[in-house]
This record gives structure tokens, C-alpha cells and sequence, in this order.
């Protein structure tokens, strides 16, 4: 019998880990945002006993859902946050993982318990903090159940493990989009840098006055910097500001040229 439930836990590890080798595949294309609902949805496919789930994010003092898998977890959360009190607050600011077996009967959390399980039939839980801090923002991911001692030690492992890996997978996509997003910045700091010089040269203006125009022609035509800039650097004129023709200097103090 132990050989059998030892094989059975090994069976549903190992297809956490091949989860996550899919996630992990999938994650090159998501952000942050996105990452944060697959941990969701993996937590009720994987973990035994999983009704729903959701991912709990606080910063700056305060708790929001940022990820769920229906209204039902969404609306757990909330009476948490409503409360002040809960397993997933208690285990994100005590970076612990609480197990509550029966919520109608647990003084940890009375309150939370009485409105949860009368209000949604929600009676047991698995919080856990998400072991990763993305700017200063800690998550916790709560998986809710309708049966009273829903989650075994089997079911307790197999959600650490997503806690543990998720948070990983989850700081690699941020960490990831941060680097894109530096990227794309010097990018186009780049480009504005190239158009500044083109106009520099072209109207024997200063690098102010040359980002003054580009700026100017930026509010006029209702376009980014960046994309007024490629068009500089493209045809070696601006759009035309306040009505006059494209590339005029005009609108420039002290320009001469």
C-alpha cells in the first residue's frame, strides 16, 4: 500500500515537472501578466482536491487578485481583502504556507472562514507565498476547494512545487520584458539621438533647439517622439509644424541656417 501511494506521488510529480517544461515553452511569449494565470490554471489542473485558484499580489500595503481562474476565486479573494484577514494575506506577509483542513472551524481565521464557506461553499484551502519579489511586489497563490480536508500532504507538495518553479517562471518573464523593454528604449533613444544630429547639420541649430523641433513636430502631427525622429532619420525632414511645410526650421529661438 505505501510502495503504491509512494508511486502514486511520484506519478503526479513527475507530470508537474513536464508542466512545467510546457510552461516554460510557452512563457517565451508571455509578460509577466500572462505567466501569473497560467501558475492560475495549472494550480486547478495539477493540484488534487482543486476547485479554483488565484494569485494574490500585494505592494505598497495593499492586496489585489492579479490572476484567476473564475469568479469564484475572485470573489474569495475579495472577502479576504474586505476582511483584512486570510490564509493567502497571512502566508504573503509570514512568507509561510497555511493548509486550513475546514474553514467553518479554523480560529486562525473566523470570520473569513464563516463568510467564504457560507457565502461560496469554499471550505478548505493551500496558500502559499510565491517565492520571488518583482518590482517590490510579493504574490501569493491561494487554490480553494468545496470539500472539507481537500488537500492532502500529496496535494500540499505537488502546489509547493508550482509555488516554487511558477515564482520562478514568473521572474524570468518579468526579467525578460525588462531587458525588452531597455531594449527598445535605447532603441529609440538611438533614433531621436541620429534625427537630432540630421537637424543639427541640416539647420545649424543647437541639440536643444533640434529637440525643441522634434518635439514641436511630435504635438502637431499627434505622433510618438520616437516615430517623428524615424521619419527624420528616414527622409532627412520633419513633418510639418503649425502648417508650414515639412522640414521648415521654423519655431526655433535663435536659429539660423
Amino acid at each position: 500500500m505505501g510502495d503504491d501511494r509512494a508511486q502514486q506521488t511520484d506519478d503526479e510529480l513527475r507530470a508537474v515537472a513536464e508542466s512545467f517544461a510546457q510552461l516554460g515553452a510557452e512563457l517565451e511569449s508571455m509578460g509577466p501578466s500572462a505567466a501569473l494565470d497560467a501558475v492560475a490554471r495549472m494550480a486547478v489542473d495539477r493540484v488534487p482536491g482543486a476547485r479554483c485558484a488565484s494569485i494574490t499580489s500585494y505592494d505598497h500595503g495593499r492586496f489585489r487578485t492579479v490572476a484567476a481562474t473564475d469568479e469564484l476565486a475572485q470573489r474569495a479573494d475579495d472577502i479576504q481583502y474586505a476582511l483584512g484577514s486570510g490564509p493567502c494575506l497571512d502566508a504573503i506577509v509570514e512568507d509561510t504556507l497555511y493548509r486550513p483542513r475546514d474553514l467553518r472551524h479554523d480560529d486562525r481565521w473566523p470570520e473569513y472562514g464563516a463568510k467564504v464557506s457560507s457565502e461560496l461553499g469554499l471550505l478548505s484551502m493551500l496558500s502559499y507565498r510565491l517565492g520571488h519579489e518583482v518590482d517590490d511586489t510579493i504574490d501569493g497563490l491561494n487554490i480553494y476547494a468545496d470539500e472539507v480536508g481537500a488537500f492532502d500532504e500529496r496535494a500540499e507538495l505537488v502546489g509547493l512545487m508550482l509555488a516554487t518553479h511558477g515564482a520562478l517562471a514568473v521572474a524570468l518573464s518579468a526579467n525578460q520584458l525588462q531587458v525588452e523593454n531597455l531594449q527598445k528604449a535605447l532603441a529609440s533613444n538611438r533614433e531621436i539621438g541620429v534625427a537630432m544630429g540630421i537637424l543639427m547639420a541640416r539647420h545649424h541649430v543647437t541639440r536643444e533647439q533640434a529637440f525643441g523641433l522634434l518635439r514641436m513636430a511630435s504635438q502637431n502631427s499627434n505622433r510618438k517622439l520616437h516615430d517623428v525622429a524615424l521619419q527624420v532619420v528616414d527622409t532627412g525632414a520633419l513633418p510639418a509644424i503649425s502648417g508650414r511645410p515639412p522640414g521648415s526650421p521654423a519655431g526655433r529661438e535663435g536659429a539660423t541656417g
